[in-house]
């Protein structure tokens, strides 16, 4: 793994650099109203990204990673859901200002999403083939025909054999594995800037996880897209991000470089999520085992009813009077590195082994 950290610590400085900003989020707010009250489901979210960059938000179930996504591609159902502040600015364009019309020539064309569940995601009486097309069809001046020989090439673009039969044949008909590839064809069929990866390798076997992501990155590199990955896999995260922000409570509480994060985290919570990862040397013999995995104490906070103060609070060991009342500023501590927390302070200069 850290060898893998190490190359993209040397070449992700310098590609980015040099790139423009092609994705810029700005104070974004998606609250959901319903009869319990209000649920802050992304609370003041801000991130930017280059083009070509591979950017990872990873956090625990619910925390409000897919709902990023699904919020900058505003498709947050309304009701109950509702973006109440914020910018999306996609190329300089703020897409929460675009109307419905406007943002359907957005969606598939300038930034696409592989959405988590490919099973549920697809038309199933539709066929792959078919549906690769439409998405070309709707963004490019091209005939059906020429459409579907397209959605031919993405197919074999994305490694599926037999990439004409199969194009005919429906969901049902495909493994979990060639679904996630249909998913990807269809993503990048029109060559977007921006693509949103949703939990791509959900459900699938090991070895298929690590060819989605292979496919993913291969793709990613040819076509010069930016991708954002949203994941709970922080193995993921080291294999294929060049930077990472850490949500809890749907709020961002810290960013930073793969490298940097991995090696020194400046949030507990980033620190209780990387000390739960198995150690492969401890579980070979090759270093003292714990006796058991570190845990996280506590359970997720329900949105509905976030404690007062810092939302990681009830669960953090460095929790105070003053984390319990105000919520942190988020600061910047290190250069390119970024915490919301009162206690930062003790963590600072901590490597995390």
């Amino acid at each position: 793994m850290n060898n893998v950290l190490e190359t993209e610590s040397a070449d992700a400085p310098a590609k980015s650099a040099a790139a423009k900003t092609v994705l810029e989020v700005a104070g974004l707010k998606t609250y959901f109203f319903v009869r319990q009250g209000i649920v802050k489901a992304v609370d003041d979210m801000s991130f930017s990204l280059k083009a070509g960059e591979k950017l990872a938000i990873v956090g625990e179930s619910g925390c409000g990673k897919s709902m990023t996504a699904l919020s900058i591609l505003r498709l947050v159902p309304d009701p109950p859901g509702r973006i109440v502040a914020g910018s999306v600015r996609l190329d300089g364009r703020d897409l929460l200002k675009l109307s419905e019309a406007e943002m359907r020539k957005v969606r598939g064309n300038h930034i696409s999403m592989i959405f988590q569940e490919p099973m549920t995601s697809l038309n199933p009486v539709w066929s792959i083939g078919n549906q690769i097309s439409e998405a070309v069809m709707l963004h490019q001046n091209v005939s059906r025909h020429e459409a579907f020989e397209k959605a031919v090439e993405m197919l074999q673009l994305v490694k599926i054999p037999e990439a004409a039969r199969r194009a005919r044949e429906y969901p049902h008909q495909l493994s979990g594995g060639m679904r996630q590839r249909a998913m990807t064809a269809m993503a990048l069929a029109c060559n977007p800037h921006v693509l949103l990866a949703d939990e791509p390798t959900t459900a699938l076997d090991v070895t298929i996880q690590a060819q989605i992501l292979d496919l993913i990155l291969e793709l990613q590199e040819r076509l010069g897209t930016a991708v954002v990955l949203i994941t709970h896999d922080l193995g993921v995260v080291a294999e294929t991000a060049q930077r990472v922000i850490v949500m809890y409570g749907g709020k961002k509480v810290e960013e930073a470089a793969v490298v940097e994060l991995f090696e020194a985290p400046l949030h507990p919570y980033t620190q209780g999520l990387l000390a739960a990862v198995p150690h492969l040397a401890a579980m070979s013999g090759l270093a003292p085992a714990r006796s058991r995995l570190k845990e996280i104490p506590g359970i997720v906070p329900a949105l509905v009813n976030l404690p007062k103060g810092c939302t990681f609070a009830p669960r953090c060991a460095f929790a105070s009077d003053v984390c319990r009342n105000e919520f942190p500023p988020y600061e910047t501590k290190r250069p390119g590195h970024n915490v919301a927390c009162w206690h930062s302070n003790q963590l600072d200069g901590v490597r995390h082994a």
